[in-house]
């Protein structure tokens, strides 16, 4: 399941803008988690965390900047403090920093449009 959401954020970031939304990214790639279930989003949550620590242990940026938390302004907290536990600094700060995810979902977006590293990467 893991690389189904990591092939589908890949190909996410090459093909689309903006953002997607857990309810879009759990019917896209076909997940069947119900996320009315605290469990199954839960799941789901760990799922992005697993993905973007291990994209960042290989230098690659956080797909997980590119799924919006629904009444969010675009990342929970838990990203934030994923994002503090890999060393990008205290997650309140970069909560408060409107470049921040700006920046990542465009660090994300340029390096999965690179031919070249969606060949060697995906």
């Amino acid at each position: 399941m893991t690389g189904r959401v990591r092939s589908h954020l890949i190909k996410f970031a090459r093909t689309q803008i903006g953002t997607t939304s857990y309810l879009n990214l759990v019917q896209e790639a076909e997940l069947g988690f119900n996320l009315d279930i605290s469990h199954e989003k839960s799941r789901l949550n760990e799922i992005l965390a697993e993905i973007s620590e291990s994209e960042f242990a290989a230098g690659r940026p956080l797909l997980s900047c590119l799924v919006k938390v629904k009444g969010s302004k675009g990342q929970g907290d838990q990203f934030f403090k994923l994002c503090e536990r890999l060393g990008f600094g205290e997650w309140r700060i970069l909560k408060q920093d409107e470049l921040f995810l700006v920046n990542l979902r465009q660090q994300c977006r340029e390096f999965w449009q690179n031919d070249a590293n969606y060949q060697a990467f995906a």
